[in-house]
């Protein structure tokens, strides 16, 4: 038998664009997706602090250094500019592995959505 763990969570950042035009995903700084071990087209959950809105989606890297996190295509009805938003993923694993397992979690600093030193 498997579980559905905690795998990633990048904790508490700012939406800094919106994009509906777009054609679907969360675009990610670089440097947050490394943080965390994310990959390019993982699914993801993010869950918005502001309005209790939770939705999937896929990651796209975005400019490394930007601090850029935009809801694209539909996930940008869910969120606005400035939103606080938790972004998670999940693995499947035996219950064995999953007691042994620790999830890599990041606390960015929610102003710029850069890492803390």
């Amino acid at each position: 038998m498997t579980i559905e763990v905690l795998r990633t969570k990048i904790h508490r950042i700012t939406v800094t664009e919106a994009n509906v035009d777009y054609i679907g995903s969360i675009t990610l700084d670089e440097d947050l997706i490394d943080a965390v071990g994310l990959v390019e087209g993982e699914k993801v959950q993010v869950l918005n602090v502001n309005n209790g809105n939770r939705l999937e989606t896929y990651v796209i890297k975005g400019k490394r250094g930007s601090g850029e996190v935009c809801l694209n295509g539909p996930a940008a009805l869910r969120a606005s500019v400035g939103d606080v938003v938790i972004v998670i993923s999940y693995a499947q694993m035996t219950v064995e592995e999953a007691r042994n397992f620790r999830p890599a979690i990041v606390f960015p600093d929610e102003r710029t959505n850069k890492l803390k030193d």
